[in-house]
């Protein structure tokens, strides 16, 4: 960086004179930085790039017709936009009510989830608790080891009795032992000149954790409640095997039934309606990512600000 000349102003005192300089006022960007500022820049942007490309791509075919996409291999605005996809989809009568199904099982498992995560990465943030050592191991080894679907499926269905309830769908992966590690790794670099105060005032430790350590903790569990979110939006093989009810479907699993079954729930269509045209198979996959997504997607920015902060700093801590 190459520095500009020193400016020299003159100062009166005392009826003198006195020159002073002022040292650099700024700065010339030499051709190196601007070359690498400049490489940066196209690095980010082809990134950003190829990341937004397959969303965009998606969701202007499933707006296409079934002879755009048969005739042009790869195009991103299609030449006529059609709506039959959607329309497709969105004639069946259990969406709606799917999609209900959905949200409550998002927002009552996402609960479940940051209240055990909580609840047993606060005393195991502790070093004085006893038996910690015993317990992270336990933690450890789940981590890398499971009874397997099979097993599973016979203590939910046979021993605890919930097939055919939400409960099977929520307790059984009510925590998740990676995120609990991060977020006892988070509780353990929350000053413990904190909580001693709490303590001296009369807190005890439900309520230290409860107003002081999770107000502090609203970066990780704004961002792991994230997580929890898009994994209970995005599932459907627990409701697939253990919900006997369809009026209990959630929307993930009836949005497959769509894509397994077009063919014939097209042909049912149109008994219904005989201006029905079938839309292409692979226009209802796009328009079902889609639907599928965007909802997700729009709890996304409220929680932006946290997510980057929330992560770092509860791995890197402890």
């Amino acid at each position: 960086m190459a520095k500009k000349k020193n400016e020299i102003t003159s100062v009166e005192l005392n009826g003198k004179t006195i020159s002073v300089s002022s040292g650099p006022v700024g700065v010339y960007r030499t051709t190196g930085s601007v070359i690498f500022d400049i490489f940066n820049y196209l690095v980010i942007g082809l990134a950003a790039f190829t990341t937004v490309m397959p969303i965009i791509y998606i969701i202007f075919n499933s707006f296409a017709t079934e002879l755009e996409l048969q005739t042009r291999s790869m195009f991103i605005i299609p030449n006529t936009w059609s709506t039959d996809a959607y329309k497709y989809i969105f004639a069946s009568p259990k969406l709606l009510r799917a999609f209900g199904n959905s949200v409550f099982i998002t927002v009552c498992g996402t609960l479940i989830n940051l209240f055990f995560t909580v609840t047993m990465a606060y005393p195991l943030s502790k070093k004085f608790l006893r038996g910690r050592k015993f317990l992270l191991n336990m933690v450890i080894i789940s981590m890398f080891f499971s009874g397997g679907m099979i097993p599973g499926y016979v203590v939910v269905s046979s021993w605890l009795g919930m097939r055919g309830t939400y409960w099977a769908i929520l307790l059984p992966g009510a925590i998740s032992a990676y995120n609990m590690m991060i977020v006892k790794n988070f509780f353990q670099g929350i000053p413990q000149e904190l909580e001693e105060s709490a303590n001296l005032d009369g807190c005890n430790d439900l309520g230290t954790l409860v107003r002081i350590v999770l107000p502090l903790s609203l970066p990780v569990l704004a961002t792991f409640g994230l997580f929890y979110a898009v994994g209970h939006w995005n599932s459907y093989f627990s409701a697939m095997i253990y919900l006997t009810n369809d009026k209990m479907y959630p929307l993930q699993l009836i949005l497959r039934n769509i894509i397994v079954t077009a063919e014939a729930a097209a042909g049912d269509m149109s008994l219904m309606d005989p201006n029905f045209v079938e839309p292409p198979k692979q226009s209802i996959k796009m328009a079902v990512i889609v639907v599928a997504t965007v909802p997700i997607m729009c709890i996304y920015p409220f929680l932006q600000k946290y997510f980057v902060k929330g992560v770092m700093v509860g791995a890197l801590k402890g």
